[in-house]
C-alpha cells in the first residue's frame, strides 16, 4: 500500500517535457486507429465524443458510421425526427445523449449559422455538453491547447504523481486539471490527449496495469512505490438499489398498446411496454393494473406472466415482471407518457425501446414466430 503522503505535484519543465515527448513518442507507434481520428469535422468529432460518454470505444464504433452515413451533415440531424434519432442510438444506452445531440445540432444551426463552436465557453452552453467533451471538440477539431480528463488520464496522473485524493472530488479534479495543463504542450494537445487516453486504454489499465511496457514507467512515482493499482482512490459507491418494475403487453385483438416516455424522464423519447415500479404491499398485478390506469386512464385484466428479466443502471437495477393483458374499458390518454400507439407485432421494429423492452420484444417476436 503506498504510504498516506502526496507529492509535488507541479512538475520541472524537464520532467514535463520527457513526459510530453515519451507519450507522444509511444502514440505514434502504438496509439489506436479510431474512425474519428481521420477527420477534423468538427461535427463529426462532436457525434464521436457525445457518443464516448460512458460508453466503450468497442460499442461506439458499431454505430458512428453507421450514424454518420443517416446523418451526414450537421442540418440533416438538425432536421430529423427525434424518433429517428432515438431508433439508430438504439442499444447504445444512455439516451439523453441522443436527445441532447439532436437538440445541439438546431441550436448551432439557429444560432451559430450551422458551425460548430470553437469557443471552449460557447461548446458547454450546448445540451450534454461538458467540460471533456467541449474540451475534445475544441482540442482534436480547432487545436485547443484544452486538457481532457477523461477516467484514462486521471488514472495515469494519479499514478505518475502519486495522488491520492479521490479525483471526483472537486478541489482534487482542479488538481489534475492544473496539473494537465503544465504537462501538455501547446502545439500538440490534441495528440496528447488521444496519446493519455490510448495509453491508459491499453497500458496504465485499472487492473493489471502493464508497467513493464509503459513509456513513463520511469517517471511514474506510482510504479516507484510498487503499488500502481491501488491509485487512483476512489470513494466506493453506496450500493443501487433495486426494484421491480411491472410491464403488460395489452391486448386489443391483434394489436397491443406502447407508450412513449415522457421527453424529460429517464429513458426520454423511447417506446416501452406500459407498466411502472411496485410499491410496498402491492402485488405485481395490482401495480400493473394501477399504473395503467394512471398512465394511460384505461382498464385491463392482467393474464398469465410472459417472461420476467434483470437489467440496471449506473445508479439502480431493477426486474421487470410482463405479464399478456386484456384491454377492458376506458379511453386511453397519454395521462403519465407522451404518447401511445396501438401497434402490431411486425411494427416493432420501427421504434426505439429501451434494452429490457428490446428484450421483451424479441421474445415476443419468437413467441408468434414472427
Amino acid at each position: 500500500m503506498i504510504e498516506e503522503k502526496q507529492l509535488d505535484i507541479i512538475p520541472t519543465s524537464r520532467v514535463a517535457r520527457q513526459f510530453a515527448r515519451r507519450l507522444l513518442d509511444w502514440y505514434k507507434e502504438h496509439g489506436r486507429d479510431l474512425p474519428w481520428r481521420h477527420t477534423q469535422d468538427p461535427y463529426h468529432i462532436l457525434v464521436s465524443e457525445i457518443m464516448l460518454q460512458q460508453t466503450q470505444v468497442e460499442r461506439v464504433l458499431r454505430y458512428y458510421p453507421c450514424f454518420l452515413e443517416t446523418f451526414p451533415e450537421l442540418k440533416v440531424l438538425a432536421e430529423a425526427p427525434l424518433d429517428r434519432v432515438l431508433k439508430l442510438w438504439e442499444g447504445m444506452g444512455y439516451y439523453a445523449r441522443a436527445r441532447n445531440l439532436h437538440r445541439a445540432a438546431q441550436i448551432i444551426l439557429t444560432e451559430h449559422g450551422g458551425r460548430v463552436p470553437s469557443e471552449l465557453s460557447t461548446l458547454q452552453a450546448l445540451p450534454g455538453v461538458g467540460y471533456n467533451t467541449a474540451a475534445s471538440v475544441a482540442s482534436f477539431a480547432y487545436q485547443g491547447a484544452w486538457p481532457v480528463l477523461d477516467g484514462n488520464a486521471i488514472r495515469i496522473l494519479c499514478r505518475a504523481f502519486l495522488l491520492q485524493g479521490d479525483p471526483r472530488i472537486r478541489a482534487q479534479h482542479k488538481r489534475l486539471l492544473d496539473l494537465a495543463k503544465t504537462l501538455q504542450p501547446a502545439k500538440w494537445a490534441g495528440p496528447f490527449n488521444q496519446a493519455l487516453m490510448d495509453l491508459g486504454a491499453l497500458i496504465c489499465r485499472s487492473t493489471n496495469p502493464q508497467c513493464a511496457r509503459c513509456p513513463l514507467s520511469a517517471l511514474c512515482a506510482g510504479y516507484a512505490s510498487g503499488d500502481p493499482e491501488s491509485l487512483p482512490r476512489l470513494t466506493p459507491r453506496p450500493p443501487r438499489p433495486h426494484f421491480d418494475i411491472t410491464a403488460g403487453i395489452i391486448w386489443r385483438g391483434k394489436h397491443f398498446l406502447i407508450a412513449q416516455r415522457q421527453h424529460d424522464k429517464l429513458l426520454g423519447g423511447l417506446w416501452e411496454f406500459p407498466g411502472g415500479k411496485q410499491e410496498k404491499e402491492e402485488t405485481l398485478e395490482q401495480c400493473l393494473r394501477r399504473e395503467i390506469r394512471e398512465e394511460l386512464g384505461i382498464h385491463i385484466r392482467v393474464e398469465e406472466p410472459f417472461m420476467s428479466l434483470k437489467h440496471g443502471y449506473s445508479h439502480f437495477r431493477f426486474t421487470l415482471h410482463a405479464f399478456h393483458c386484456t384491454y377492458l374499458k376506458g379511453r386511453p390518454r397519454p395521462l403519465g407518457c407522451a404518447a401511445f400507439k396501438w401497434i402490431q407485432i411486425p411494427e416493432l421494429q420501427r421504434y426505439a425501446l429501451p434494452r429490457a423492452d428490446q428484450k421483451l420484444a424479441a421474445a415476443l417476436r419468437a413467441q408468434v414466430g414472427c
